[in-house]
């Protein structure tokens, strides 16, 4: 599941001029990186906060957009993040934040969407851990 988030956190800023101008040269990769790494840290926390894969599902398709609480979890941590590790000012860390609506919305719609296999309640169960029998799998198990 990461590689489709780095995906496309990749295809979000890229599109997004003021998000993409705000990253300063030769650090997109580390960037783009850290931005995926913030998103799938905070759906797994997001998924485990709302009972497993089918509460976060729920949340993604009822609550999309600026402002949203799984929008919230996560902007905060990365604009702290990509200040502290990139040096980027918080205009440009506005910028990139501003770009995760868009992300989540993606995302909520391939793993809604029953043509596109590339991202499956079966694969965000996985990624939580049920693959490796961890407490994820235990857990969200019993919520689908």
């Amino acid at each position: 599941m990461f590689d489709q988030i780095l995906q496309m956190v990749k295809d979000q800023i890229g599109g997004n001029s003021a998000a993409s101008n705000a990253i300063p040269a030769g650090q997109e990769d580390a960037v783009h990186q850290e931005i995926a790494t913030h998103i799938n840290n905070g759906l797994q926390n997001q998924a485990s906060a709302q009972g497993g894969v089918g509460g976060l599902m729920s949340m993604l398709t009822n609550s999309m957009g600026s402002g949203s609480p799984i929008t919230s979890a996560i902007e905060g941590g990365l604009a702290s993040s990509l200040g502290s590790k990139f040096g980027l000012p918080p205009m440009a860390t506005g910028a990139i934040a501003a770009a995760l609506p868009g992300i989540l919305q993606k995302f909520a719609h391939k793993a809604n969407d029953p043509n596109d296999q590339s991202i499956t309640a079966d694969s965000i169960q996985n990624s939580l851990g049920g693959a490796s029998g961890g407490l994820g799998g235990m857990l969200g198990g019993m919520f689908k």
